[in-house]
């Protein structure tokens, strides 16, 4: 490929696949840190003895990429933080059961949950020794109690608690997620035990808080209504957390959710107006150095406040090349600029590598500096208004070609209106952008006239209003589509080659894009055939039980609760879409189940197990039966024994206790997650 003649492309290439060689598997610091040095020392030998002649060699390439991969997999060792001394993994012992004195600082607030406030701290010190490290905080909802700030410093006596795994198959991975964020624990404990410590330190994350704290105090006398304010905090300063679960699934579906995360197009059209403000500097001497610098130092300041995410950190890095390049007059390659931001950031920050928003972003900006050019010269109109319509439909279009199969793989939806909403609000979005800007400022001057605001709050309410019309158009959003990281690959493969042929019309790209199209068949051959064909699972749900049996593509589910309309949401859901399951059917929950040459006994609250000459390979104990498990045990003689979710806490503890004194397998789903029988 063209792209990698680019000697910056290659080495981020290399780079990131240090980066996911390095999260992988488990190489050790000083096994790294040896590796980049020799990898380093055999390069500077090349070109020690061959820097008066300089030839090109093959192996000089090869030890440079063997060492931007070392660099990769080095990067990734130092900035975990389970390898620094004083981390306080190592002063917990294996259980983390023991009450521990935690002082702690405020770093984060997040969404909160249903019963509790969220918060993500940095813990400073456990007992009476110093460490360093992230946990999750979490607190019980008090209305009377104010939400904790950022850089408040406290103190509490409670223990380390392992997140929680997923319980139940293709179920999202929570705990994953955290360990990508260095966060490894959670934290419990009630208003009343945090204890305050006064502390005149601030961070610059507890000074953007300040910032955007006092911005939204400055707001609250022009009456904007929660749904505005939470879009404006979305919008204009990178806080999501107070926008409605509604609202928030309505620009999913409508698929411009990627307004609301501060990323590219905010950044670009924020330095676009920067740009033309600042421009009068250039009539000095030294000027475009003084607005180089005051331009990035802006954007730098704008990315602090919206919260360093992965999208903002990523768009301001890449702007922030643009600006100095432009400014200072430097040519400039798209894909370099590109490749340059995306390597700063890895360097910084390696484990973003695996971040959503990341990942959507890069892609997004990739397949519109490649695709867009070329849609855009299908048609030229010639008037204006038509004209930025038409380029605005284009980039979108191109976006969204780089980002489906991954949005596939994630969300499993398709908002096939996507074109639509976002021919309607992008165009307007540098004039909401610029609004907004304005009436923050004016507000933090108290100039700003009631009049400004009601008409801005208008305008949001009239976006969000469009945004949840588009959502109820449910016949043209497409849900619970099966997609693997298998279909991922293919359908970029198919992607690339198929806009190369578009491209270059000859013989090889044809080849290639044939080629990949029975690739993509033989990938969905190879999919169908694997799919679970005969499974029984039984799936955790806490206070119910829920059976599946999945017969020849088809889950015939059972369960003792009221309607399954939720769980097709959620539990049933979940694994239907991850076994790409198409057919789903409710059944009653038999007492036994044959399973070929496998029998399941179910044993109810009734406790009835005593069935002649039944001999079964599985118990499963559900709604707590009052039964002697010593003597099911002796009259039955089962293989393995399970307790699923519906069972008394205390019955469960109790029947563990039976099962590991007599040598027998104990299934429990609320710490193992769900059981399944291949048969």
């Amino acid at each position: 490929m063209q792209l990698l003649n680019f000697t910056i492309i290659k080495l981020t290439v290399c780079l990131i696949l240090g980066i996911l060689i390095g999260y992988l598997m488990d190489i050790s610091f000083r096994a790294s840190l040896l590796l980049s040095a020799s990898l380093l020392t055999i390069l500077l030998i090349f070109y020690l003895v061959a820097k008066k002649q300089f030839i090109k060699t093959i192996w000089f390439g090869v030890f440079a990429c063997g060492l931007m991969i070392s660099i990769g997999i080095l990067t990734t060792n130092v900035h975990n933080q389970k390898n620094v001394s004083n981390h306080y993994t190592h002063q917990l012992s294996t259980k983390n059961d023991a009450l521990k004195t935690i002082t702690f600082r405020i770093r984060e607030v997040l969404k909160p949950s249903n019963y509790y406030d969220k918060y993500v701290i940095d813990l400073l010190q456990v007992d009476d020794k110093k460490v360093t490290g992230k946990s999750l905080l979490n607190i019980p909802k008090d209305s009377l109690k104010s939400v904790l700030k950022v850089d408040d410093i406290l103190i509490s006596k409670t223990e380390f608690k392992d997140l929680a795994h997923p319980l139940n198959p293709h179920q999202f991975n929570y705990k994953n997620y955290l360990d990508k964020k260095y966060i490894y624990h959670q934290l419990y404990a009630t208003n009343k035990s945090l204890f305050d410590v006064e502390s005149d330190t601030q961070t610059l994350l507890g000074l953007a808080d300040n910032i955007r704290q006092h911005i939204n105090k400055k707001l609250k006398p022009y009456h904007f209504n929660p749904n505005e304010l939470s879009i404006i905090n979305a919008l204009l300063l990178g806080q999501r957390q107070d926008i409605s679960e509604e609202v928030y699934n309505s620009y999913t579906n409508a698929g411009v959710i990627h307004i609301l995360a501060v990323s590219g197009l905010h950044v670009g059209i924020i330095l676009l107006i920067l740009s033309f403000v600042l421009k009068p500097l250039e009539r000095f001497k030294h000027g475009k150095l003084i607005k180089t610098i005051l331009l990035v130092s802006i954007l730098w300041s704008f990315a602090l406040i919206a919260g360093l995410s992965a999208s903002v950190t990523r768009a301001v890095t890449m702007f922030s090349i643009v600006a100095i390049a432009v400014n200072l007059k430097r040519p400039t390659n798209i894909y370099n600029t590109f490749a340059i931001s995306m390597f700063v950031i890895l360097l910084f920050k390696p484990l973003f590598l695996f971040d959503v928003g990341f990942q959507l972003s890069y892609l997004a900006v990739f397949s519109i500096v490649t695709i867009d050019p070329y849609l855009y010269k299908l048609w030229k109109p010639k008037n204006k208004i038509i004209d930025i319509y038409w380029h605005t439909f284009t980039v979108t279009v191109s976006a969204q070609i780089g980002i489906i199969p991954l949005s596939l793989f994630y969300f499993h939806q398709f908002p096939s209106l996507f074109f639509i909403s976002n021919l309607v609000i992008i165009p307007f979005l540098g004039i909401i952008l610029s609004f907004g800007i304005l009436v923050i400022i004016l507000a933090v001057l108290n100039m700003l006239p009631q009049l400004a605001a009601n008409i801005y709050g208008s305008i949001i309410s009239l976006m969000n209003d469009f945004v949840s019309w588009i959502s109820t158009q449910e016949s043209f959003l497409f849900k619970d589509i099966p997609f693997s990281l298998l279909y991922v690959l293919v359908s970029y493969f198919l992607i690339i080659s198929f806009v190369r042929l578009l491209i270059k019309k000859n013989y090889s790209t044809l080849r290639a894009f044939l080629v990949f199209i029975l690739v993509a068949q033989a990938s969905t051959i190879y999919t169908k055939y694997n799919t679970p064909q005969n499974e029984f699972i039984v799936f955790h749900k806490s206070r119910y039980s829920l059976l599946g049996n999945v017969q020849n593509n088809k889950i015939l589910v059972s369960h003792d609760f009221d309607s399954l309309t939720k769980l097709k949401n959620n539990t049933i859901k979940d694994y239907s879409v991850g076994s790409l399951i198409e057919t789903i059917k409710e059944d009653s929950i038999y007492p036994i189940y044959q399973l070929n040459n496998k029998t399941l006994l179910i044993v109810d609250s009734l406790g009835i197990y005593n069935i002649k000459s039944l001999k079964p390979d599985y118990v499963l104990l559900r709604q707590s039966p009052k039964m002697n498990l010593n003597r099911l045990i002796d009259s039955i003689n089962p293989q393995q024994i399970i307790a699923d979710g519906s069972n008394y806490k205390s019955y469960v503890a109790r029947w563990e206790a039976i099962c590991k004194k007599r040598k027998l397998p104990f299934h429990q789903t609320s710490k193992k997650g769900a059981f399944i029988i291949d048969y």
